[in-house]
């Protein structure tokens, strides 16, 4: 009974095999893997872009303003990038960017070899970010209050560490004087006599400069 199941399955095996290269061959199988490279290449230039602009973001930014966590950890992808050690793997719904020890242009025989090239079982290890509905969440997460320079604040008293959200009324009242702002100057009578006199003083005061030099040349 075991050889003639052995043999029932040695005989279905090049089947299913060739059924699969058939599949794969075929032009929804040709499409659907040029859609899942197409994807993937897609993902890892929207985690260059978003890395990209985050380190132009901290650019613009004095040294004393930055967050020390935010600026290592975008120092370290950049680092990371520009060695060529940036990896990535697609999990259909997910995206993984992960590190690994030498540029796949390097010629060396630990960087051809598929032997040691990253383990599966490790990659869990080596994940720098996820990505998910279009969002690459550590990067983005590492990039909360950016400008803001925790290590500036640590010689401060306790109590003048801490800053604390507004108030409703305190932002009832700012809205409230920022609307006042905006509105056109009234000036009641009381004001207009005031500056008719200021105006009259003023006069006076040039006339009286303007014949003081001819007094004194007579």
């Amino acid at each position: 009974m075991f050889c003639a199941a052995a043999e029932t399955a040695a005989a279905a095996a090049p089947a299913a095999k060739s059924r699969w290269e058939a599949l794969k061959s075929s032009k929804a199988g040709v499409w659907c893997r040029s859609l899942l490279s197409d994807y993937k290449e897609a993902y890892y230039s929207s985690f260059d872009a978003v890395l990209l602009e985050r380190s132009n973001q901290l650019s613009l930014l004095s040294p004393w303003n930055r967050n020390g966590s935010s600026d290592g950890h975008v120092q370290s992808l950049v680092k990371l990038r520009n060695e060529g050690r940036l990896r990535h793997a697609s999990l259909g719904v997910l995206s993984l960017v992960y590190y690994a020890d030498c540029d796949p242009d390097n010629t060396l025989y630990e960087t051809q070899c598929s032997n040691l090239s990253v383990r599966w079982r490790e990659l869990h290890e080596r994940v720098l970010d996820v990505g998910f509905a279009g969002r690459w969440w550590i990067l983005n997460s590492k990039m909360q209050d950016y400008d803001v320079n925790d290590d500036e604040f640590k010689h401060l008293p306790p109590h003048m560490q801490v800053t604390l959200p507004p108030s409703v009324q305190e932002v009832e009242r700012n809205e409230s004087l920022h609307k006042e702002s905006w509105l056109a100057l009234t000036l009641t009578d009381e004001d207009l006599e005031t500056n008719v006199i200021f105006r009259k003083e003023e006069s006076t005061t040039e006339e009286s400069q303007m014949k003081q030099p001819k007094q004194e040349g007579a």
